[in-house]
């Protein structure tokens, strides 16, 4: 059986498109990635998923509960680590940890062993009798996911669970995400950083404006560009004849340009360097930089959706706000 299975799973705001027919299995245990943009449908996705919203059209099972059905019991069977803060402040770890366990109505000796265990885990044990009000931004991530593992859910949700936090936070957090293969659940996690699904997920699906563009695990949606990626940079040039030239090699596997980038999915890309510099003086071009590297999720999303995620998350924030504007008859 699956930990979950989605099949069409659409919502629609007020005639927009957020979640456009997703389909999807993921399997028990598994460490499954939604990955893309700001504004892409992840956190939307998930809000379904938990029974929060409503879909408009579609069907999805959590832990074989059906989410419209079965709302209870799947909320029983889950945890959620939400992108914004839900943690009590003006109580301790341990207290947040309690009120928690006691939602659930977890018997005293069992809840008292789990909240040992999970402040463990999250390497909180030390600062369990401290104020929320007094801990860093990564030690209430922790404490945010000790929460949601104190009633051992078989299904996490993480969205975003790394949002806001520095890069040597982040890292830690990465590792506190990983140990949770030991506590035998499946972990659904949104994130638009690709190095933190890269580092951390099984499997990833790029999600863009709502829709699947790409599944599989990390490495094979990297191997499938093809070769090592030559990155040149061209500000403000007309490199339309030196693109159309380099589309007759047969040793270019595929070019794609943005901002003011030029990438080449290259074979035995190394030597074949100084000939691309060659070719690109041939034509007037002066490339500032080049950059050689192996290909990265980046890549795949430039692949799959024509834009980087960053260009991605700006298109669709002046989507949102083109469709405000004629909303309110500007």
């Amino acid at each position: 059986m699956y930990a979950i299975g989605i099949e069409n799973l659409t919502k629609k705001f007020n005639g927009f498109i957020a979640v456009n027919q997703v389909s999807l299995n993921v399997e028990e245990g598994e460490l499954f990635g939604l990955l893309g943009p700001n504004g892409a449908g992840k956190t939307t996705t998930i809000k379904m998923l938990s029974t929060l919203l409503n879909p408009t059209s579609g069907y999805a099972e959590v832990a074989g509960f059906n989410i419209l059905t079965q709302k209870d019991e799947i909320r029983n069977s889950i945890g959620i680590v939400f992108q914004d803060p839900a943690l009590d402040i003006k109580l301790t770890g341990r207290e947040n940890l309690e009120f928690h366990s006691m939602m659930y109505n977890l018997g005293r000796e069992f809840r008292e062993k789990r909240i040992k265990e999970v402040l463990e885990l999250v390497e909180l044990t030390s600062k369990a009798n401290v104020l929320v009000e007094n801990y860093s931004g990564g030690m209430k991530r922790r404490l945010e996911i000790a929460r949601g593992l104190i009633h051992r859910p078989k299904v996490l949700f993480l969205d975003e669970p790394t949002l806001g936090l520095d890069a040597q936070t982040r890292r830690h957090i990465w590792d506190y995400i990983k140990k949770l293969s030991e506590e035998d659940v499946t972990i659904i996690l949104t994130t638009h950083y690709m190095e933190e699904a890269d580092y951390l997920c099984d499997r990833v699906a790029i999600i863009d404006f709502g829709k699947i563009v790409a599944l599989d695990t990390p490495k094979n949606l990297k191997d499938s560009l093809g070769g090592d990626v030559i990155s040149l940079e061209i500000p403000d040039q007309n490199s339309v004849d030196f693109e159309k030239e380099l589309r007759n090699y047969g040793w270019i596997k595929g070019i794609s340009k943005h901002d003011s980038f030029i990438d080449l999915k290259v074979e035995n890309a190394d030597k074949r360097i100084p000939e691309i510099i060659f070719l690109a003086r041939k034509f007037g071009i002066n490339v500032e930089s080049v950059n050689l590297r192996k290909p990265s999720l980046e890549d795949v999303f430039l692949q799959f959706t024509g834009k980087t995620i960053r260009e991605r998350e700006t298109s669709q924030n002046e989507t949102r706000r083109e469709m405000v504007r004629r909303r309110m008859g500007r």
